[in-house]
């Protein structure tokens, strides 16, 4: 039986695969999860020829300051919302040139901060990708269950795997 390790590290080699393939960078932004999504990644060998860099912006003057997400935004939508996770993902594409696909990760992981309308567990995600002169932009959300750590690791395997998923039309890397 597979534990979680070994399936993050069967997901991770997959994505760096294709991404290597294809020399395309992958870059991160993460809030509820810490920069667990940049560390599951780099526990793959080689992952430097793949994905770049990664944002841990918990904050929202952290996400203001590194990704330019607006405060007008954070104000209207929250920062668990698909409007943040969008201009988050698009925002590490703004600031890091030389990554073509973005992935981004904000939520509530509990065990407290959650309201009826943001119950704990809900995760927002983006996935944002150069095409030409622009971006084209995914966002997803989901509700996990479980404790701080099994939503974070849910969120974790679900963005890699959706990106894995998504890696075709439009968001193809070639």
């Amino acid at each position: 039986m597979k534990d979680i390790f070994d399936e993050f590290a069967e997901l991770s080699a997959t994505l760096g695969k294709y991404l290597e393939h294809h020399g395309v960078l992958l870059s991160t932004a993460e809030s509820c999860t810490g920069g667990l999504v940049s560390g599951i990644i780099t526990t793959t060998p080689g992952s430097s020829q793949w994905f770049d860099r990664g944002f841990v912006t918990y904050s929202n003057d952290a996400k203001m300051a590194m990704l330019d997400v607006s405060s007008d935004t954070l104000e209207k939508h929250g920062a668990v919302s698909e409007e943040v996770a969008i201009q988050m993902a698009e925002g590490v594409l703004f600031k890091v040139s030389t990554s073509a696909i973005a992935i981004s990760v904000t939520g509530v992981a509990g065990p407290g901060g959650g309201t009826d309308a943001k119950p704990v567990g809900m995760v927002c995600f983006a996935l944002a990708k150069r095409v030409g002169e622009g971006i084209v932009t995914l966002p997803f959300t989901r509700y996990f269950e479980g404790d701080r750590a099994e939503v974070r690791l849910q969120s974790c395997y679900f963005i890699i795997d959706q990106l894995i998923k998504v890696l075709e039309p439009p968001l193809r890397a070639d």
